[in-house]
This record gives structure tokens, C-alpha cells and sequence, in this order.
């Protein structure tokens, strides 16, 4: 069975780099939460293209910085995981650090969602924030 992690755009300039490094920390990720990599689609977008999916999909009126379907099957996760870089410009501008930080945190956290992490309630907010964070020390680790 093949399977693998891909990154497109749509409706954004954004050309994403160190497609190999990111898919292989993805994967490593997997692995050590005890889960396959299937099919992970990531879709770098603007904000408006993410308002319409969470209009259409979720009716939801307000922009986002990441929305994950998740089409996992026992211990193989896939899915698609659509992020806008609008988003992640303006809330690391906010938060006062890189926009590569922040873009790699909200990537994993598509992931973390895909794996069988929620963020639904506050104690799950901080859950995941700390895995986040363990994550992203892991990838920063290895460059």
C-alpha cells in the first residue's frame, strides 16, 4: 500500500519548503504515538478559501487558522488538513514569534487531531499545547 504526505496551495502565493524534513518528522510523530502514516493532504490557503470550507462544511462563520478532516481507519490516520497563511502570519505577528514556528505548530496540531487528539475542552486545549510543544522540540532538535 503506498501512502505519504503531500502539500499544495490554493489561493495563496505561499511556496512551502523542507517538504522532506516536515514529512519525515510527521511520520516519526506517528509512529511514536502508535499509529501509520496513510494519505495526509495539507492545503496551504488564504483566509477567505477557509471561511468557505468552514461555512460549507461545519457552519461555521469565522476564520480559522486550521481545519482537519479526518478519514483514519483504526491505526492508519489520513486526511486532509487545509491551513490559511493569512492566519498563521497575523497570529504569530501576535504571539511574537517566527511565522515558520507557528506554521509548524499548526501543522502538527492537524496531525494531533488526525492521531485522536481533541482540543474540545480547556484541559484538552492544554493537552494539546504540551504535546505541540514536545512535537515541535523534536523537529527543532533534528535541524
Amino acid at each position: 500500500m503506498h501512502s505519504g504526505i503531500y502539500f499544495f496551495k490554493a489561493d495563496t502565493k505561499f511556496r512551502f519548503s523542507k517538504r522532506v524534513q516536515v514529512a519525515g518528522w510527521i511520520k516519526s510523530i506517528v509512529k511514536a504515538e502508535g499509529k501509520r502514516c496513510g494519505d495526509i493532504i495539507f492545503v496551504f490557503c488564504s483566509d477567505k478559501y477557509l471561511l468557505q470550507l468552514n461555512r460549507r462544511f461545519l457552519n461555521h462563520e469565522y476564520f480559522t487558522d486550521v481545519i482537519t478532516f479526518d478519514y483514519s481507519s483504526g491505526k492508519v490516520i489520513s486526511g486532509e488538513i487545509y491551513i490559511s497563511i493569512d492566519r498563521i502570519k497575523e497570529n504569530a505577528f501576535e504571539l511574537g514569534v517566527a511565522f515558520r514556528v507557528e506554521l509548524n505548530r499548526v501543522i502538527i496540531h492537524g496531525v494531533l487531531h488526525l492521531i485522536g487528539y481533541s482540543d474540545s475542552t480547556k484541559a484538552q486545549k492544554k493537552a494539546m499545547r504540551l504535546k505541540e510543544d514536545a512535537c515541535l522540540s523534536l523537529l527543532h532538535s533534528s535541524t
